[in-house]
């Protein structure tokens, strides 16, 4: 039996690093400044949901493309290196453009732009590079230097805002090129023969679209919609929880975000350990469990006003949603097949992507129409149509394993 090739999985785990260091200083340290610039909190809120509207289109477009590049690097490694320099470029500008909206939005939409040209080929080496059996390890181990990477950002980006505004932009945007140098470097793509009829046969985005939505088999539809509904639960949850916490359980929002901190720390322990669960019982009953553990606990936080005893709820959330969220992209490996890596990468991505665009736009009409509490209601009722979307799902043979 073949050994688990963790260096490699360490390596490839830069990329996810690289990534994971730019969005939590994006969202943390772009929204006041547009605030600065007397737009509202809906302008806002629509800018920063740019870069989901690009990434439903961009990226898998951008996957299916890798998918029939032949080059001398590699297929994957061409947009590594046009969107990588591309966004770190955008990114070092906002901070000095920062007090002309047309520049600022810019340099915001160009650093989108730069991020969906790269994020789809680099996740999928996930599909490239290991064996079926080993991929829900190997994600729980690149997911988990990822969340380094956001746990970095999130606490070197703060203490260098504060001796200069540009100097995160600047400091976040080279860690992350050498993040992704090393994934350049060291990581070697599978040898396929430049063009002949491996590139021609490839299926491109829309035959593989065709495919999930028309074949006969309808296991892909029902994991993009099961992908589709957990994200719109959480991500509702996430956009409204620390406004939840100020106005239900009348704490600071700095400590309501604290709060979730508990959830993403339990999650990073829990990335390993549930790719290993997987390997054990199988994806599907694993992403079960987890989805099952997420519903118990929104509905019993509806209940909850106690602030130490919902962080125990949250930290145990975390553990569940690691179960979900390590092992549902090598899951949709397993219904596309090895030679749409690239192209099912883009479509797990359109699902999250409009999941995110959709859940804090419904969860916010929720509240409007009753009160912030009914929001864990909501986000168990999608994680519910999530749970039941899996229960469709037949798998046979192999692909039921981890």
């Amino acid at each position: 039996m073949q050994r688990f090739p963790y260096a490699r999985t360490f390596i490839l785990g830069f990329g996810f690093f690289g990534i994971s260091i730019i969005w939590p200083l994006f969202n943390s340290l772009i929204p006041p400044m547009l605030e600065d610039l007397g737009l509202s909190a809906v302008v806002v809120g629509f800018i920063l949901t740019w870069d989901n509207i690009i990434n439903m289109f961009v990226q898998p477009w951008v996957g299916s493309l890798s998918d029939r590049t032949r080059t001398r690097i590699g297929r994957r490694k061409p947009f590594l290196v046009l969107g990588a320099p591309m966004a770190a470029l955008f990114f070092i500008l906002v901070p000095f453009v920062r007090e002309n909206f047309i520049l600022i939005g810019t340099a915001i939409l160009c650093t989108n732009i730069g991020m969906a040209l790269f994020r789809t080929p680099t996740v999928a080496y996930l599909g490239d590079l290991f064996r079926p059996d080993d991929r829900s390890k190997a994600n729980g181990v690149i997911n988990l230097m990822g969340g380094l990477g956001a746990a970095v950002a999130l606490f070197g980006g703060g203490a260098l805002y504060k001796l200069g505004v540009p100097l995160p932009f600047i400091v976040g945007s080279g860690v992350m090129l050498l993040a992704i140098g090393v994934v350049l470097l060291y990581v070697h793509e599978p040898e396929i023969e430049m063009g002949g009829p491996d590139q021609a046969s490839t299926p491109g985005l829309l035959d593989n679209i065709r495919q999930v939505a028309t074949g006969p088999d309808k296991n892909g539809i029902y994991l993009l919609a099961a992908i589709f509904f957990w994200f719109v639960g959480w991500n509702a949850m996430e956009a409204f929880f620390t406004i939840y916490a100020r106005n239900v359980l009348e704490i600071e929002v700095g400590t309501g975000t604290q709060m979730l901190t508990a959830f993403a720390a339990t999650l990073v322990l829990f990335a390993i350990p549930s790719g290993l669960v997987a390997t054990r019982i199988g994806r599907k009953p694993t992403i079960l469990i987890g989805l099952s553990g997420m519903i118990v606990g929104l509905v019993v936080g509806f209940f909850i006003r106690d602030s130490t005893v919902l962080l125990i709820l949250l930290a145990l959330m975390g553990i569940f949603w690691a179960f979900i969220n390590i092992n549902s992209l090598p899951m949709v490996y397993d219904l596309g097949g090895e030679e749409s890596i690239g192209a099912y990468t883009g479509l797990y991505y359109f699902s999250s992507s409009a999941a995110a665009i959709t859940g804090p736009i419904l969860g916010g009409w929720l509240i409007d129409l009753t009160n912030h509490s009914w929001l864990w209601i909501f986000s168990a009722l999608f994680l519910g149509l999530a749970a039941f979307s899996m229960t469709r799902i037949r798998l046979k043979g192999t692909v039921q394993q981890g």
